[in-house]
């Protein structure tokens, strides 16, 4: 006969552990499961199985199955600059992947609406998310960084003339999605202090700003405001990256300075932050992520120095929690 045990020892072999609270009475079974970091897909073929297992019992009729998952607690690092062109979403998109494969669960948010880049940078180009109820599932690609863009939604080179509020409920669908089991979402800010950044730090405060500069005067000025910006919303600031720091010429070997040298580095002493690290001004980085394979996802020298910057950042997150 039929009973609570009898039904418990059917879940076992397709829900262990992920069920509770049943119930059982005039041959209806009600019970919730635990779905926490499983998609779409996998929460349908669980329920699948339940159900087909348990009215497969004598005297069960009808199954009723409640889904829930544990609430994880994100933690949003910002990556900012005071202008654009200075290779954010670059650097975004490379700490993501080299995070991903320092084993940490990592997603992306493209927050730069009016100019959206990462679905080239991590070659997902043309795919649209799916939904799940009013929340979007993130897009897949194949560095296992799960991201959600503005350049997933629109058409290809459609112009995004927003007003601030409309971008600002587009970013909330966007970081509000169904990020399943991810625990760290890399957002990749839009350039300059506008109504998207404020958005974001009203309604999800990250847990601290990586800030992106060239060494030249200009683009620090520039940065030094999105400092400020993130001060006075007593956000931390992680630290600073200098980005097309030196460039070697490939035919004669000879180095030089385009951009400068060490302006990111003296700036972020002067306003007692740490400095991450520079990226260099390189032609192999520039084609690897214009063709949709950013250099943190090889072992190669053309990466290492953003696997550099992502190890600090992981180290700041974990002594966060400590």
């Amino acid at each position: 006969m039929t009973d609570i045990s009898t039904i418990e020892a059917a879940l076992e072999g397709v829900a262990k552990g992920r069920f509770s609270a049943i119930k059982f009475a005039q041959g209806r079974v009600s019970l919730v499961l635990n779905v926490g970091g499983l998609d779409v897909r996998e929460r349908g073929q669980i329920e699948i199985a339940v159900k087909g297992k348990l009215l497969a019992l004598d005297g069960v009729e009808k199954v009723d199955v409640a889904m829930t998952a544990e609430k994880v607690e994100r933690r949003l690092i910002a990556v900012a600059s005071g202008k654009g062109g200075v290779g954010k979403s670059t650097l975004s998109a490379n700490l993501a992947i080299a995070m991903q494969r320092m084993g940490r669960k990592v997603g992306m948010v493209d927050a730069d609406i009016y100019g959206p880049s990462q679905p080239r940078l991590l070659r997902c180009e043309g795919q649209r998310p799916e939904a799940e109820g009013k929340q979007l599932i993130p897009v897949p690609n194949a560095y296992n960084v799960p991201v959600l863009s503005m350049g997933h939604l629109a058409k290809h080179g459609q112009a995004i003339a927003w007003r601030g509020p409309m971008a600002g409920k587009a970013l909330e669908q966007l970081i509000d999605a169904h990020w399943g089991d991810v625990a760290e979402l890399i957002v990749d800010m839009p350039p300059g202090t506008g109504d998207v950044q404020l958005s974001m730090m009203q309604n999800h405060k990250p847990v601290g700003a990586v800030i992106v500069s060239t060494p030249q005067d200009l683009a620090l000025m520039d940065a030094t405001r999105a400092v400020d910006l993130f001060n006075q919303a007593k956000i931390p600031i992680i630290g600073m990256v200098e980005n097309m720091a030196g460039y070697q010429c490939p035919h004669c070997g000879e180095l030089s300075d385009p951009f400068g040298a060490g302006g990111a580095e003296a700036a972020a002493k002067t306003m007692g932050m740490p400095f991450l690290g520079r990226i260099p001004l390189d032609i192999e980085i520039r084609k690897s992520s214009d063709g949709g394979t950013p250099p943190a996802c090889a072992d190669d020298i053309h990466g290492q120095a953003f696997r550099d910057i992502a190890k600090k950042l992981a180290t700041w997150l974990d002594n966060q929690q400590e």
